[in-house]
């Protein structure tokens, strides 16, 4: 007994459509700022080959991989990369430093240097992590926030 006949109708396949392209990644949204400032609205990535002057502030999540001539302020997550070159002073909640930092960091929460990375400044946040190979040129104060007494 034969399980496929070989008189059977074969259609056409239809046409397929084509796919679109998969969307391209979403840069972080960059606005002046009254006082001359760059702010960056929402997550993003700064990548080399970018250079700012003046001061970045901005709310929840930033990756720098440039270079920065200026204060950075924010109460979110800075990321500063492997080519990143930040020439001011940075104040936010928590960082994370692979570059290059010449100036001070104020961590509202954690400060991290990775292997690689240099800091000719001083450093003041609540939990601060080290690697062996990252490279301090300052001083650092880590010291948790006050509680008003009872």
């Amino acid at each position: 007994m034969q399980m496929f006949s070989s008189s059977r109708k074969v259609e056409p396949a239809a046409p397929m459509a084509p796919t679109p392209p998969p969307p391209a990644p979403t840069p972080a949204k960059t606005e002046p700022a009254p006082n001359g400032a760059t702010e960056v609205n929402r997550g993003g990535t700064l990548s080399s080959g970018v250079s700012i002057k003046g001061s970045v502030k901005f709310q929840k999540e930033l990756t720098l991989d440039c270079e920065v001539e200026g204060e950075i302020n924010s109460q979110g997550r800075l990321t500063v990369g492997r080519q990143a070159k930040i020439k001011g002073n940075i104040k936010t909640r928590s960082v994370i430093v692979d570059g290059t930092v010449n100036g001070n960091i104020t961590a509202g929460e954690r400060c991290e240097l990775r292997a690689g990375c240099t800091v000719n400044g001083d450093i003041e946040a609540p939990r601060l992590v080290v690697d062996e190979a990252a490279s301090l040129i300052g001083s650092a104060k880590i010291a948790t926030q006050k509680q008003p007494p009872a």
